[in-house]
């Protein structure tokens, strides 16, 4: 699987931006996929899951109903909304996909080249 996001940019805070990931090869709709972000000097850390079965999603605690995941499978796209943006959602952000329903990046065996997201106060 190969994945490519795109979407981010420079946002004030309180405004929204749209993050996308397309995916390509071979089985894409089998696997789950996620978001994670990294910060400077941080580890990279879970954001929003789509389950592989499209009835299930979850979500980084941090994220407060903000951001919403969803998955278009006649496009092969994953998408993330995110709204009500702080400058600490600032990051760089990468959509994986993976075998287990996991919000660990080690469970997850292909990632995007990121797409990096600042917000500004």
């Amino acid at each position: 699987v190969q994945l490519q996001a795109s979407g981010g940019g420079l946002a004030q805070a309180g405004g929204s931006l749209r993050l996308s990931c397309a995916a390509s090869g071979r089985i894409v709709n089998l696997y789950h996929y996620a978001w994670f972000r990294q910060a400077p000097g941080k580890e990279r850390e879970f954001v929003a899951g789509w389950h592989v079965s499209g009835r299930n999603t979850r979500y980084a605690d941090s994220i407060e109903g903000r951001f919403t995941i969803s998955k278009d499978n006649a496009k092969n796209m994953l998408y993330l909304e995110m709204s009500s943006l702080k400058p600490e959602d600032t990051a760089n952000y990468y959509c994986a996909a993976g075998g287990l329903w996991s919000t660990t990046t080690q469970d997850f065996g292909y990632w995007g080249q990121g797409t990096q997201v600042t917000v500004s106060s």
